[in-house]
């Protein structure tokens, strides 16, 4: 497994604490100006103050995790969640959220070993997790009210390969993930304007993902292939496109990229 490339980004850690603060408050904008009984079509079953009361819930587990730097899987997700009386209330309580991170990442080492349910193994990875699942509620909760999200390019390219390095390791939680087995065949998958680029091998045992390089030699001969730009090629990732849209070139086998699609939710 390839260990993400973020030279390009700085401090990837410091980037992705910054862009939790501000998915927060955009996601806080859209939830003030709509009633919380909107139905979130994107999360079947949910309305807007579910999707609220999720999001915050995980940003103050994951800060918990990372105060107390777990050395192995948690036995409990037992939180206080300090959850408002009322729902006029949860606008402000996801504000609170955010803070209540914000301050558990100022005495952080994101290098520091950790336990983590996905490939790295260090503080780092639950900012960049809690990040991505509060970006996906941000553009759940637009697309509840009818807005039309805006992600930051370099921003999904990130987290496309946040997905997919992680999704090997998802099982536990996502048993569908057991399925994406194979003989060899591969998927590709490379972001249109913006760098990001990666090629899927299914084996018999499993998958594994690489993250291609400028210095690496694109690869036109994937059984299966789709390009996009970075911000629709997350949504796809996460199911909130069809890759049926006019957003995605798509390439090769058709029913590869079915088997893929039907068990690489998470």
């Amino acid at each position: 497994m390839n260990t993400p490339d973020h030279s390009g980004w700085g401090s990837a850690p410091a980037i992705h604490r910054e862009a939790i603060a501000t998915e927060t408050a955009r996601f806080v904008d859209v939830v003030k100006g709509a009633s919380l009984a909107t139905p979130v079509p994107s999360c079947p079953g949910w309305t807007l103050v579910d999707l609220v009361r999720h999001t915050g819930s995980v940003q103050r587990w994951f800060s918990v995790l990372l105060r107390q730097r777990l050395q192995e899987p948690p036995r409990s997700r037992d939180v206080e969640l300090r959850l408002p009386a009322s729902e006029d209330g949860y606008a402000d309580w996801l504000t609170a959220s955010a803070a209540e991170a914000a301050s558990t990442f100022a005495g952080l080492d994101p290098d520091a070993p950790m336990w983590a349910w996905g490939a790295d193994q260090h503080a780092r990875f639950w900012v960049r997790r809690m990040l991505f699942e509060t970006l996906m509620h941000r553009v759940d909760a637009e697309l509840a009210v009818g807005l039309q999200p805006v992600i930051d390019r370099d921003l999904a390219a990130d987290g496309v390969d946040e997905f997919l390095v992680n999704l090997p390791f998802a099982a536990f939680f996502a048993p569908k993930v057991n399925n994406l087995r194979g003989n060899g065949e591969t998927l590709h998958f490379r972001c249109t304007d913006t760098s990001g680029d990666w090629l899927v091998h299914l084996r018999p045992d499993g998958f594994s993902v690489e993250a291609k390089t400028a210095s690496t030699e694109t690869t036109t001969s994937a059984d299966a292939a789709i390009d996009a730009a970075a911000a629709d090629l997350l949504l796809l990732m996460y199911g909130r496109l069809d890759r049926g849209a006019d957003a995605f070139e798509v390439r090769g086998n058709e029913d590869l990229l079915t088997r893929w699609f039907a068990n690489s939710e998470f």
